[in-house]
């Protein structure tokens, strides 16, 4: 597979903050790639440095092996975290402009343009005024001005926040798409079960640097089948008492066990069979965000969401 993005030993600090720190990875062409991890990981500061908005303080990017610039700012459609819609502007105006912008003529920038709008079930926004959409309205908005010049490579900052269950699943559908199409899509999220299903490749981020890149199904198949999924009826307490896991998701009738030390799953259905009545016992290969807890460690996502909650 030829490389489309190239990230090779990059750096950047702000003042005292190391916000990137000798990250590494690439993306290969016609695939999905996510960039994963908490807020504040560094992820959309290595996204604004691949789109050439920020410069590195060190190390190289390359985009079709050309190094960043302006002429590869051509090749990207970019869809920022922090959305920039003309707020004064119709939805149909806007949409032309930022088409004209990327080199479109108008009556294939109107076709596109329409099409898209049925696409997300907005035709009937055109002539809204930016400013009167609701989070998200405008998210589709946005969306459609990053993908309606057709571009080779796509990068979405937090692509589905603000987007309701209906529409987050029509904007994976619509980015598989592209992917089939041949597009090469990078995007980054903090929500690490929108991407078990989408992305062929991941590289998961923590305090600016790269603690885990590869193909996710091979990452996944190297952890091995070291979780339990557990449905029951009863009383839920005997979870307390089990030793040697740590309980990742746990409600009423359910828990997601990882399994540590070598214990035997046997040991848990055992303890589970004397205290409740068991609908599923499956022993599964971990959740994105379970073998995002292994490899940094639990304490270090503790600290990382008491910072964002402070």
């Amino acid at each position: 597979m030829s490389v489309t993005i190239s990230v090779d030993g990059v750096s950047k600090r702000f003042g005292e903050t190391q916000a990137v720190n000798n990250v590494s990875f690439d993306v290969e062409k016609g695939r999905i790639f996510g960039l994963l991890g908490p807020n504040g990981a560094g992820k959309t500061t290595t996204i604004r440095m691949i789109n050439y908005i920020t410069l590195q303080d060190e190390g190289k990017i390359t985009i079709n092996d050309l190094p960043v610039s302006p002429k590869t700012q051509k090749m990207i459609g970019y869809m920022p975290e922090e959305r920039g819609l003309y707020k004064k502007m119709k939805v149909g105006e806007q949409l032309m402009y930022l088409a004209q912008l990327k080199g479109m003529n108008k009556t294939d920038a109107r076709e596109k343009i329409k099409y898209w709008l049925n696409r997300f079930n907005a035709y009937d926004w055109h002539s809204k005024v930016v400013g009167e959409l609701s989070k998200g309205m405008s998210q589709k908005i946005q969306f459609i001005s990053t993908i309606v010049h057709n571009p080779e490579i796509y990068i979405f900052d937090e692509p589905f926040s603000g987007l309701d269950p209906i529409n987050s699943e029509l904007l994976k559908e619509i980015i598989i798409e592209l992917k089939d199409q041949g597009n090469t899509i990078l995007f980054s999220t903090h929500r690490m079960e929108q991407v078990e299903q989408m992305c062929d490749d991941i590289c998961l981020f923590n305090n600016g640097k790269v603690v885990l890149t590869g193909n996710l199904r091979k990452i996944k198949k190297d952890f091995g089948k070291n979780t339990v999924l557990l449905e029951f009826q009863g009383d839920g307490s005997f979870l307390d008492e089990l030793e040697d896991v740590r309980i990742n998701n746990r409600s009423t009738n359910f828990a997601e066990i990882r399994i540590l030390n070598g214990l035997n799953a046997q040991e848990i259905l055992k303890k589970a069979m004397q205290n409740v009545e068991i609908h599923k016992f499956q022993l599964v290969e971990p959740s994105l965000n379970e073998i995002f807890i292994s490899t940094v460690g639990e304490d270090n996502i503790k600290k990382q969401q008491e910072a964002e909650l402070s």
